[in-house]
Order: C-alpha cells, then structure tokens, then sequence
C-alpha cells in the first residue's frame, strides 16, 4: 500500500508553507485538541499532514475588543496555546527560521510557526514587540481591521491615516528584530509610509446572512474567537445560496500576483480557520493537493510551483536582521 500523497509531499518535497491559519483561537477559547481529527473547521495535525502542509503560520489574532491592559495579555495567551502544542506532540516542532522548517520537514514534521495579527498588540510598546519576537513571533500585522494610536486601517473611519512617529519606530525596530512586516488591513497611507521607511521586504498575509451572523455574535457576546469560527461555520453551512468561486478563480488571482510582481514574491496564505468558505473543491487542509495540481496545470513549472508553495516564505525567513 502506497503512501498517501499529503505524506509523500512532506517527505519529499516541495515544502508548503501557509502564511496565516486563525487555528490558535480554537486551540485557546475551544479547547480544540487539533493533536487530533476534527469533525469542523479547516486545520488539525492529521489533516496538515495529509495534506502535505509543511509549515504554518499559527496567527496570533488580537481582536478589536481587546485594548491597552487586556490585548498584550491575548497575544500572550494565544502564544501559550501554539507553544503547548508543540511542546507536547512529537509531530510538531516549534520553527522560528527557514532551517527549522526545513529540518522539521526532513523529520516528516509539521512546523508551526508564529505572526501576530493586529498592532494594538504592543499596546505601544517597543518593549512588548521586543518580547513578542523573542517568544518566536515572526511577523506582525500592524493593523487588523481597528487602526491604533500608530498605524491606519483600511476598514477603520477613525484611523485611516499613515504611520505616526512611533509608528516609524515600530517598523524600524522590526527590521532590526528581523520580524517581518505584514501591511494586510492596513490604510493606503500606512501601506505607502511602509515601503517608504522599511529597509526588509514587507508581507500581505489577504451581506445575505446578517441577521443570523448578527444573532450568533450575540450568542458568544464576550468570547471573540468562538464567535469568529461559529460564524465562519454557519456561513459554510449555507454556502450553496453564496457565489462560492471555484480554485480556477483562485489562480486567477495568484496568475495576476505573478504578473504584477513576479513568482519570486508569491506565497500562501490561507486564512483557514478564519474564513468560512474555501475555493470548490477544496474544503481544508486535506485539499492542499488539488491546489498543487491545479498550478501544474496552469503550466507553472516544478520550480516556479516549489516558491509558490513555500520556497519564497523561506527565503524571507531566512533574510534575517
């Protein structure tokens, strides 16, 4: 009997690398034990590794709720959570640079690395960023859809502006720590003082049922990662009256991203866990593969098809300070 195809990915590559699962909310509020198969969601140990999913990058996701005193604190949390799981499964290592994928992939492991998702995390404190890296934080979303005090948000009418002096400072101590800026959910204004001020390549990791969606909010009032996943699964569940796109649109999107800046600065970002609906046929981790034989058959090359999937993502990990 032949290995199955997700194993033989692992073991012999290309690697894949995922640059944003929302799984730790789970992991934290749920109490999910992702060590094993799930009946819901998109992520758990047995599915990445049938999947052939090398590495991932576990998003720390500080929602809006949370403000100075109490944001650190969940990022802290939420880090607790990834940490444990690694610390107590043999078949997942801890990975803060591309060696480590690497040698967790030689051993027919899942690497789980760390990016923290919204600013106000550091609850404007070099200090605090100082120790979100050291923890093995690699990337940090400046804003989620809240703006704060130094960075705008695309989606936030109360912080729209660009980066503040200390903003400045946030960058540039990123580029130092060697932690990789992320300007998803960022204003155009904070996109363009980014590029202007970083000296490291910078990273972007991404109505009909309202009513119910609004409902369940109530229901988990207080509890924002369930909330989250509760929402994304209802949603899921009625995706048949949505206009769920096919994985043909899907490359239709990473074709322009090649157009637009080249295969060399292409990678994956999921948002599994975080999202409610995936791109027919895929479902969830399980469904890597299809998404590999899908680029193939774009004709993208076996190199080109290799940084897609995870070469490029290692080698910004591997740029360093």
């Amino acid at each position: 009997m032949g290995l199955p195809l997700g194993l033989l990915l692992m073991l012999q590559q290309p690697i894949i690398v995922d640059g944003h699962i929302d799984t730790p909310q789970r992991m934290l509020d749920m109490k999910a034990d992702i060590t094993a198969r799930l009946e819901d969601g998109h992520v758990d140990v047995p599915r990445m590794r049938e999947g052939g999913l090398t590495a991932a990058f576990f998003s720390i996701w500080v929602d809006a709720r949370y403000g100075r005193g109490t944001a650190f604190q969940r990022a802290i949390d939420l880090i607790g959570a990834v940490r444990a799981l690694a610390d107590t499964n043999t078949e997942v290592e801890l990975a803060t640079t591309a060696d480590q994928v690497r040698a967790a992939a030689a051993r027919g492991h899942v690497a789980a690395l760390m990016g923290v998702e919204g600013g106000h995390a550091i609850e404007n404190s070099l200090e605090k960023l100082d120790s979100l890296y050291r923890l093995g934080v690699r990337y940090l979303t400046l804003t989620w859809n809240n703006g704060n005090d130094w960075a705008g948000s695309s989606t936030d009418p109360h912080h729209h502006g660009g980066l503040s002096p200390f903003g400045k400072r946030v960058v540039r101590r990123m580029n130092e720590l060697g932690m990789l800026v992320d300007v998803s959910h960022v204003s155009d204004s904070t996109f363009w003082d980014v590029l202007a001020i970083s000296s490291k390549p910078v990273i972007a990791s991404r109505r009909r049922l309202k009513p119910e969606t609004d409902a369940i909010r109530t229901r988990y009032r207080g509890h924002p990662g369930e909330s989250a996943f509760e929402v994304d699964k209802f949603v899921g569940q009625h995706a048949e009256s949505l206009d769920v796109p096919s994985i043909d649109r899907l490359l239709d999107h990473i074709d322009h991203a090649v157009q637009v800046m080249g295969v060399d600065h292409v990678a994956l970002g999921s948002d599994f866990d975080g999202i409610s609906v995936l791109p027919l046929p895929m479902k969830d981790a399980t469904s890597l593969p299809e998404l590999v034989r899908a680029l193939e058959g774009r004709g993208y090359s076996d190199g080109d098809v290799r940084k897609i999937l995870g070469e490029n993502f290692l080698r910004l990990l591997t740029a360093g300070p």
